[in-house]
């Protein structure tokens, strides 16, 4: 139950006939094998992507022995996504307290051009261009945040316009081409191989168990709910609406400040036009991430299961022979597909 249906429920109490103990009387308490049929549903509903995922494995399997189960498949899948990750959970931030920021990507696209900048061009310590480049990508989320918050413009398109503002900033930084990035030691700490995967896919599980902890266990994580479910009742409640989306946005870009730099520091280098791709799929795993888990709410875990479900789905593809344009095709149906997921998700936690 959210804060808003929690607020809903308690102004509709009234007296029933159960709560009079002299009485005896009331509604029946639901037969046991209908209480295991509702639990059973919503075990499933909570786990269909996981179904569907399987699902995946097993028919690529068999429609490609000898190429899709094997160990440099599984690697691609789970060792290639650690910058979406990153994105996916900036997105993530803004979405979950009713915000919305499309210029995650480019964010994180400037940051990784900045470091490359910095050292090979500049020659900054990789470290000290490191934080500036994140520090840069916190600065865009406060701009975010004063424009939407403070002077009242719509977050879509202020977020779609910086978002176009910084790929131009990118590409004129990089002077239109591609940033190279030589430096072992970033390479070391976002590439070093453990249990056969980049450590950087450690860090992405990280940072989604701390969300997801501060989501369902702290206090911050319940006023970021109630202001993501009614922003009007969370200020009657008291609670500091504002603070809590101007944190949102500035969380939302430091996540992805940070993938950047793991993105450069294991590919080493970027092309800032390529910076855009990453948005369709992170969009898509954030809201296909609303079917799984929590149905009908945006959650950390959701999502990763999400990301690696959709690589699982490009990647199975692929290896079948599809084209490159596959990609769009999966991704936009996986956004389009979530979305109405979510909506009727959404609509049936509200009547229930």
């Amino acid at each position: 139950m959210t804060p808003n249906e929690s607020a809903t429920s308690t102004t509709h109490v009234r007296r029933t006939p159960a709560a009079d103990p002299g009485r005896g009387e009331g509604p029946a308490p639901a037969p046991p094998g209908r209480r295991r049929k509702t639990a059973a549903a919503d075990l499933s509903r909570r786990g269909s992507l996981i179904l569907v995922w399987i699902a995946l494995f097993i028919v690529f399997g068999l429609l490609a022995p000898d190429q899709f189960p094997t160990t440099g498949t599984l690697q691609t899948i789970f060792g290639s996504q650690q910058a979406l990750v990153f994105i996916a959970l900036g997105a993530l931030c803004a979405f979950s307290v009713g915000e919305f920021d499309f210029s995650v990507a480019a964010v994180a696209g400037l940051s990784a051009t900045l470091v490359a900048v910095l050292v090979s061009e500049q020659g900054l310590n990789v470290w000290l261009a490191a934080i500036v480049a994140v520090a840069v990508a916190v600065g865009v989320g406060a701009f975010n945040a004063l424009l939407i918050i403070k002077i009242g413009i719509n977050p879509i398109v202020t977020t779609l316009g910086v978002a176009t503002l910084l790929t131009g900033v990118s590409s004129r930084i990089s002077n239109g081409g591609s940033v190279f990035l030589d430096s072992p030691s970033l390479y070391k700490v976002a590439a070093t191989k453990v249990l056969g995967l980049p450590v950087s896919f450690f860090y992405g599980l990280a940072v989604a168990a701390v969300f997801t902890y501060v989501m369902t266990s702290t206090p911050l994580g319940r006023h970021m709910l109630f202001v993501g479910s009614n922003r009007n009742v969370a200020r009657l409640a008291m609670v500091r609406v504002n603070r809590i989306r101007v944190g949102a946005y500035i969380s939302s870009s430091l996540l992805c400040g940070v993938g950047g730099v793991l993105l450069v520091g294991t590919v080493g280098g970027f092309d800032p036009a390529s910076a855009s791709s990453y948005l369709l799929p992170a969009l898509s795993a954030t809201f296909l991430g609303t079917a799984v888990i929590q149905p009908g709410r945006f959650n950390p875990a959701g999502s990763m299961i999400a990301i690696y479900f959709l690589a699982t789905g490009i990647v199975g593809l692929q290896l079948l022979g599809f084209a490159g344009w596959i990609s769009d095709v999966f991704y936009g149906s996986a956004l389009i597909i979530a979305i109405v997921l979510s909506t009727l998700f959404r609509r049936d936690r509200r009547h229930s």
